[in-house]
């Protein structure tokens, strides 16, 4: 069987997708998508992508997937990741299918908005308004999954961790200020829980150190 191929990126959410990988202890090869170059906009890389976005992934079989949440649970549930993601019979899995798309629906574009506002505004004096609006629209989404953390802790699912929770995990590790989430004690103790697993560690400390990085450098994509 041919390895999956993930086109991804240093300041790309192919992050998250290869915490999936590692999870799951899957083997895949990585071909670097340099975002800062341009190389995502690339003829060569639009036509394996034609939407242009980072990551991308192509299965053993062929098949081009894109979209980081469509990409993630595919490869949990092909290789019944069910530590990840709960099976379709399970109890669980409808909250975990409400909270993975609330996650993705909602705080993922939100943070999209604060870390690309001009994309979202026709007016550059509109930047610095889109940002700060974006910022307390993904305050209130992290609000809003702290109630729900509360009533199942510590993790999303109750006692049972969750690609809900990796995603959580990933998208607070962007936010650049601890105080803006001290104020939700369960995500916290969520988030707290997941950095300490041992196949996840050092790539969060890399992803908080790569967020601080990213912000220095004002690349517009």
């Amino acid at each position: 069987m041919n390895k999956y191929k993930l086109y991804g990126g240093y300041y790309t959410r192919s992050r998250l997708t290869e915490m999936v990988f590692i999870e799951g202890g899957i083997d895949y090869d990585f071909e670097d998508i340099n975002i800062v170059n341009k190389e995502h906009l690339s003829p060569e890389y639009l036509e394996i992508s034609p939407t242009g976005k980072v990551p991308t992934m192509i299965t053993p079989e062929g098949t081009v997937v894109y979209e980081t949440p469509g990409i993630n649970l595919y490869l949990c549930e092909r290789h019944q990741l069910t530590h990840l993601v709960p099976s379709p019979n399970d109890p669980d899995r409808a909250r975990f299918l409400s909270g993975y798309f609330y996650v993705a629906g909602e705080l993922e574009p939100a943070l999209k908005r604060f870390f690309y506002p001009y994309r979202y505004v026709r007016d550059p004096s509109d930047i610095e308004w889109m940002r700060q609006k974006s910022l307390q629209d993904s305050i209130d989404c992290f609000s809003v999954i702290n109630t729900l953390l509360q009533a199942e802790t510590p993790y999303f699912l109750g006692d049972r961790y969750s690609l809900i929770d990796m995603c959580i995990t990933y998208w607070a590790t962007h936010i650049d200020s601890d105080e803006l989430l001290e104020e939700f004690p369960a995500l916290l103790q969520c988030i707290s829980l997941v950095k300490k697993r041992p196949c996840l560690q050092q790539r969060l400390i890399a992803l908080h150190n790569m967020h601080i990085e990213y912000k220095t450098l004002n690349i517009k994509h």
